[in-house]
């Protein structure tokens, strides 16, 4: 099983990500680290196709091929996926579409999934920062809505505790990712379809392992 990786670098981080997956995408200091990254999240990844009713198999780290680099900025530097790449410029059928954004919807799924599991104060990072569950799912919402704007869509930002309202927001931004797409930006901005579905998925998907990884007691 061949992943076409896309290689995103600044010199504090580097991205690497499996441009036909969406959301499988892990960052290091190094290209060596992230792919390596990469590949160890392949499993948890596994879970997320599951959920969408995708195929997938995981593969070897061998079977991680970069394509493609590119030059990111102060964003990827701050830990941001933030360069639209040539891959994301190419065209998306209307059945490519709909599963990219079958993935997006699991990624959400994902995340509800490890929220409804998790315990309100979560396990200290490292250097003892880190939201808490709570403030960690209101800051996904609100960057969802931020990312809906970059979708053409204006919708208010949902109360994170209205449930009905994050969902509307999450199907409006659906619909605009299941149309086909000719490669071009979406609403004359910057984000291409594909580019939307892997920045959406990683977002979540970023947030709802460090969910499940904080859950857990640490180290004595």
């Amino acid at each position: 099983m061949a992943i076409e990786v896309s290689i995103e670098s600044s010199p504090k981080k580097v991205f690497a990500a499996a441009m036909d997956w969406p959301g499988w995408s892990r960052s290091g200091k190094t290209e060596a680290l992230a792919i390596e990254a990469l590949d160890v999240y392949a499993p948890r990844y596994a879970v997320v196709t599951r959920v969408a009713g995708l195929p997938f198999t995981i593969p070897k780290q061998a079977d991680l091929h970069v394509v493609e680099r590119v030059v990111g900025g102060a964003g990827t530097a701050f830990g941001v996926p933030s360069s639209v790449t040539e891959l994301d410029r190419r065209a998306a059928s209307a059945a490519e579409a709909e599963r990219l954004a079958a993935i997006v919807g699991a990624a959400w799924t994902v995340l509800d999934r490890l929220v409804a599991g998790a315990p309100a104060e979560l396990r200290k990072g490292p250097r003892g920062g880190g939201r808490d569950r709570d403030k960690m799912v209101a800051h996904v919402v609100d960057a969802d809505a931020a990312y809906a704007r970059e979708l053409g869509l204006r919708l208010p930002t949902p109360d994170p505790e209205d449930r009905a309202a994050v969902a509307a927001q999450r199907a409006a931004m659906l619909a605009v990712l299941r149309l086909p797409s000719d490669g071009t930006p979406l609403a004359g901005r910057r984000w291409t379809t594909r580019y939307a579905a892997r920045r959406i998925a990683w977002h979540a998907l970023d947030h709802a392992w460090e969910i499940e990884d904080r859950s857990v007691p640490g180290p004595a």
